[in-house]
């Protein structure tokens, strides 16, 4: 079975959206909406309210070396926005506990 949610997404825009029981999630880029319901739900033992998905574009990458211009392309990933039902968190994402004192 292909492994569906890849990673979570941990930066400071994603972490905003956290109040809004939003959470951010690197995806399988053949996964639907469906499968990623499924998972998360199973993963987190959550009820899943909705889930926007958006396809990022790999970016094209030039560097110089020795022997010449090297041309390379990032690869194409997929990013799902998943809110979870009124009252419910995901604490691994959420960073609940994490004492920086």
């Amino acid at each position: 079975m292909i492994q569906l949610i890849k990673k979570p997404i941990i930066t400071e825009k994603a972490m905003n959206l956290a109040h809004l029981r939003q959470y951010v999630f690197e995806v399988h880029p053949d996964a639907n909406k469906i499968q990623i319901k499924q998972a998360v739900e199973e993963m987190f033992d959550v009820n899943v309210t909705s889930i926007r998905t958006v396809r990022v574009k790999g970016k094209n990458k030039i560097r110089m070396t020795r022997r010449g211009l090297m041309r390379g392309k990032t690869a194409l990933k997929k990013k799902a926005y998943v809110t979870l039902k009124e009252g419910q968190a995901i604490e691994i994402v959420s960073g609940v506990g994490g004492d920086t004192e």
